[in-house]
């Protein structure tokens, strides 16, 4: 029952997580950059309290359908990174296009200037690239299995 109120807790604070980031690319205010690092370090200690207390206690987890769980939240994971990602984006070519943002040089080229991408949407896509690519190869490798094999998720 403590293992499962743990992971709870767990998949609220990545919730919250995930959030901060969501709120930073729609406001651009920096007390979400504080909110998600505060939820980072939420989450690392709430992961190290249940490795210790599945070390201790490791018949704790055989109730649990671990997997199911760890697939839904990867999932969860996975779209939400992709969202952000794609939002960045979105934003991105949407100052490319604004004449504030660019002009020509003597070649007639265009040449973007450096305002076109922040500092914090910079950190926030390649902070969320390894996310991506970790929850989103774990979800994707665990619906290929099902497929194929017909084993459970």
């Amino acid at each position: 029952m403590i293992l499962l109120l743990l992971f709870l807790l767990l998949a609220i604070s990545v919730i919250g997580h995930i959030a901060s980031l969501i709120f930073f690319i729609r406001t651009r205010e920096n007390r979400y950059v504080r909110w998600f690092a505060n939820t980072a370090i939420v989450n690392i200690f709430i992961a190290g309290i249940i490795t210790v207390y599945v070390i201790y206690d490791p018949t704790a987890i055989r109730g649990i359908n671990l997997g199911r769980i760890l697939w839904l939240i990867s999932g969860i994971i996975t779209f939400i990174m992709l969202t952000i990602q794609i939002v960045i984006f979105k934003r991105l070519f949407k100052r490319m296009r604004d004449p504030a943002y660019y002009h020509y040089n003597y070649f007639g080229k265009k040449v973007l200037n450096s305002g076109v991408v922040t500092k914090n949407e910079v950190f926030i896509f390649f902070f969320s690239i390894p996310f991506l690519l970790l929850f989103g190869s774990f979800f994707v490798a665990k619906i290929i299995n099902y497929i194929k094999y017909g084993s459970s998720l």
